[in-house]
């Protein structure tokens, strides 16, 4: 008696808890290595603090704060994660047991020849009312992989959602400088237009004077022209990012306020952290191994269609031809059934989903190590062009002091009859695209920069995430 009884409690566990078929996830061993090609003094620290304040302009810090509360594709991200949300809570409800009601009213006419009626009354009237409750025993764990696989889509969503945010704050933060190095570029535009307008008049009394020659008058109008077709140049561009950084801000196309000059910007420390960091930081690379962790799990749910499945239902209700008697004992009617099924032959069905969901974890498992492979190479070009674009900018620098002075001494020289105006205007030449290369340098040192912080992630993206509307904030402004 003891033995049956202890059969049975097993067999009640084995229902209940029953076993996971497939094989468990484990991360896989991907080599790292120890240090970046770059090194910087800089601490590990900075990649968890909101590293944008460090450029010192409020304006840019209220262009963060409105992209991530009010930036579409932020929003779409929140709404993705919901929408897996609710697929993992529809899958968890299968360990569950499953209960229905349902009621019918009939009223039938059956025949007096076939069933010897005579002259009894051939109409029927049949009233049903019954609860019904249904459990299938997650024997073999499909269930249980089912919802692993389930958990592993919301974590990757939520890595989808940060990736968002990451990409948001620092394309907001590109943009601006961007923008204000096209503003920087614009200005010095008009300073040397103005330059030439000023010259050209100047020319244009000597050559009525006969001063100067023709050619030489030809020659100012000329630089003065050039110098004016880059204006309406940059004023475009300048509007044209304007209109970009408006979108990523969620507002409609229009004029943005600055907040300080690109001259005047601050420059943010250059993060360091072991690359291992990456598999813990990297919102592309955690949402890559939760990908390979639901393809894993799904392997398990393909594998668990080779064994039965064991399901028990039970119904409870009343039947009776009079809706008031419905609820008597005399019309009670129950019943509870065990069902038990599973495959035999199935000319390869099972086998080729199998095949097709290992198939699918492999896939998952070469993205998810190209991914870090990827990260590992956007991590030391970012560092790389950091350092280098600084000793650019800087030798730019330098060369637009160089050509200043070169420009100064032409025209003395031209004043005082040493040299034609021919050598003048090739110094300005020089020095008006020398002062536009070493803003475009300017502006890609800060880029650089930027690239170190999203391709490095962090917990700065946790700060960010604190910002924008939440899941349920989403959901509920609809």
């Amino acid at each position: 008696m003891r033995r049956v009884a202890r059969l049975s409690v097993l067999l009640g566990s084995a229902l209940i808890c029953g076993c996971m078929v497939g094989p468990d996830y484990e991360r896989p061993q991907v080599e790292m290595p120890d240090a970046w090609r770059v090194e910087y003094e800089s601490g590990a620290e900075l990649v968890n603090a909101r590293w944008w304040h460090d450029f010192g302009d409020p304006v840019l810090d209220d262009l963060i704060l409105t992209a991530l509360q009010e930036n579409q594709d932020v929003r779409i991200a929140a709404a993705r994660v919901e929408q897996f949300l609710g697929a993992l809570r529809s899958t968890r409800s299968q360990f569950y047991p499953q209960a229905d009601y349902g009621g019918s009213a009939s009223r039938s006419r059956v025949s007096e020849d076939a069933f010897g009626i005579g002259g009894g009354d051939p109409y029927f009237t049949q009233f049903e009312a019954a609860g019904g409750v249904a459990w299938q025993a997650d024997l073999f764990g499909r269930v249980r992989r089912q919802t692993e696989a389930a958990q592993a889509d919301v974590y990757a969503t939520e890595q989808a959602r940060r990736g968002v945010i990451l990409s948001l704050v620092t394309g907001v933060a590109s943009s601006y400088v961007a923008l204000l190095g096209l503003d920087r570029q614009l200005a010095i535009a008009e300073a040397t237009l103005d330059n030439y307008a000023g010259t050209l008049k100047i020319f244009e009394l000597r050559y009525t004077g006969g001063v100067v020659s023709k050619v030489e008058l030809s020659q100012v109008q000329s630089e003065y022209e050039r110098a004016r077709a880059q204006v309406p140049n940059f004023q475009a561009q300048v509007q044209a990012q304007e209109n970009l950084l408006s979108i990523l801000i969620g507002r409609n196309p229009a004029s943005l306020l600055r907040g300080r000059n690109i001259d005047d910007l601050s420059r943010p420390g250059v993060p360091s952290a072991l690359p291992s960091s990456l598999l813990e930081r990297r919102p592309d690379v955690l949402q890559a191994e939760q990908n390979l962790i639901a393809a894993n799990a799904d392997v398990g749910v393909a594998q668990s269609l080779y064994y039965p499945d064991i399901s028990i239902t039970g119904n409870y209700g009343g039947a009776s031809d009079d809706l008031g008697s419905i609820l008597d004992s005399s019309a009670r009617q129950w019943s509870i059934a065990g069902n038990i099924i599973g495959p035999i032959f199935t000319a390869g069905r099972i086998a080729g989903q199998v095949q097709a969901a290992e198939a699918i974890r492999e896939a998952a498992l070469q993205n998810y190590e190209f991914t870090i492979l990827n990260a590992l190479r956007e991590v030391n070009d970012a560092l790389i062009a950091t350092e280098k674009s600084v000793e650019s900018f800087e030798a730019l620098t330098r060369r637009v002091e160089a050509l200043r002075e070169f420009s100064r001494l032409s025209f003395l020289r031209f004043e005082n009859g040493a040299a034609s105006y021919l050598e003048v205007l090739y110094a300005n030449n020089l020095l008006f695209d020398a002062e536009l290369f070493a803003v475009q340098a300017q502006t890609e040192t800060f880029n650089n920069l930027i690239d170190v912080y999203k391709s490095m992630g962090g917990g700065w993206v946790d700060e960010a995430v604190s910002l924008a509307p939440t899941v349920e904030e989403v959901m509920s402004s609809n």
